[in-house]
């Protein structure tokens, strides 16, 4: 019969709205997020989010239930859209959109917070990714190790050095943090 989510990909490829529309928001908001963290755009990751979900939608889709999760394979397809973007970008020179806001970075306005996004923002891009999977969407090391295609290993490796390279560079705003705790 399948499970749930095979069943709601499957009413969805047949039209129904309301099985779209469930699937949509068990997982637009997680997606999002990482969208937007990997390319710094809510434009990007809006149209990144929409693509995936219409790419699942497609009968030629390269789901497959009995490999990975609908979550863990959604996250790949954002990664991979996220990827081809920023080297599109690179290539034809377009700058990323700095001032590009949204209400969770408007919440974060305060020193402290800038830091740590700036510091996030500088690791290399194969820590990054690891790192927002982890510690933003929760996912664990094997599904991590899924989306990114590498050995679960490599994303423990990948998460330590970026963890040690986030405690190096924000170690001087350790103690105000803790005066103001």
């Amino acid at each position: 019969m399948g499970s749930a989510p095979e069943l709601l990909i499957r009413n969805a490829r047949k039209g129904k709205q309301r099985a779209f529309l469930r699937l949509f928001e068990e997982h637009h908001r997680a997606l999002f997020r990482y969208a937007w963290r990997l390319t710094g755009s809510t434009a990007d990751a809006e149209d990144i989010i929409q693509e995936c979900f219409l790419a699942l939608l497609r009968p030629n889709c390269s789901f497959d239930p009995g490999r990975t999760s609908v979550r863990t394979y959604l996250f790949g397809a954002v990664r991979n859209q996220s990827l081809k973007r920023l080297q599109r970008r690179e290539q034809t020179g377009v700058p990323e959109q700095a001032g590009d806001r949204t209400p969770e970075t408007e919440a974060q306005r305060g020193e402290i917070e800038e830091a740590v996004a700036s510091a996030i923002r500088a690791l290399p891009e194969t820590q990054r990714e690891v790192l927002l999977l982890a510690h933003y969407e929760q996912l664990t090391l094997a599904e991590i190790a899924q989306v990114t295609e590498l050995e679960v290993t490599a994303v423990k490796s990948r998460l330590q050095r970026a963890r040690a390279t986030l405690r190096e560079t924000l170690a001087a705003y350790a103690p105000r943090a803790e005066r103001t705790l």
